[in-house]
């Protein structure tokens, strides 16, 4: 028997940034184990360019990458979701979404480098801080025993992971 694989779906606002660093992220990290999407509770429609710049620059495949609306998750034909793992910025004044059903759910929230403002060489600073602060929550994600832990222990330790950051 093959070990099961398990859905995660990284929601944000915009779509734009975050959430699709999370995507690929996981996507390669999570070697198969994990499998990620992105998507935004009012999405920007494109992705952010430094997103993508950073992304190609440290050798992912952003083919995949697309500003999508979290309805894309909803109807029929969608991958049941095992994580809900929401990444806007509180401190921001970011509306978060909330997600109806049964997945496991976290907030690991994450200033938006969209929103960095500055010379160019801030703004990517900007996009490179987000993007080691999640590769480290999902470092953190991927070590735990996921098939042998508690779901009520499991929504705690993810939701840890997202206070670390705090």
């Amino acid at each position: 028997m093959s070990d099961p694989v398990y859905n995660v779906l990284f929601l944000c606002t915009g779509n734009s940034a975050r959430s699709v660093l999370a995507e690929a992220i996981l996507n390669r990290e999570g070697r198969g184990r994990l499998r990620a999407f992105s998507a935004g509770s009012d999405p920007k429609g494109v992705v952010h360019p430094m997103t993508l710049r950073l992304l190609q620059g440290l050798g992912y495949d952003t083919s995949f990458a697309r500003s999508k609306s979290w309805d894309e998750f909803t109807g029929p034909g969608a991958p049941a979701l095992d994580f809900i793992i929401t990444v806007c910025d509180n401190a921001a004044a970011e509306t978060c979404p909330i997600w109806p059903g049964h997945p496991a759910t976290a907030h690991w929230g994450i200033p938006d480098p969209a929103a960095a403002e500055g010379n160019e060489a801030e703004r990517a600073l900007a996009f490179d801080l987000a993007y080691r602060q999640m590769a480290q929550r999902i470092g953190l994600f991927l070590a735990l025993p996921l098939a042998s832990i508690d779901r009520l222990s499991l929504v705690h330790k993810l939701r840890a992971i997202g206070a670390e950051g705090a």
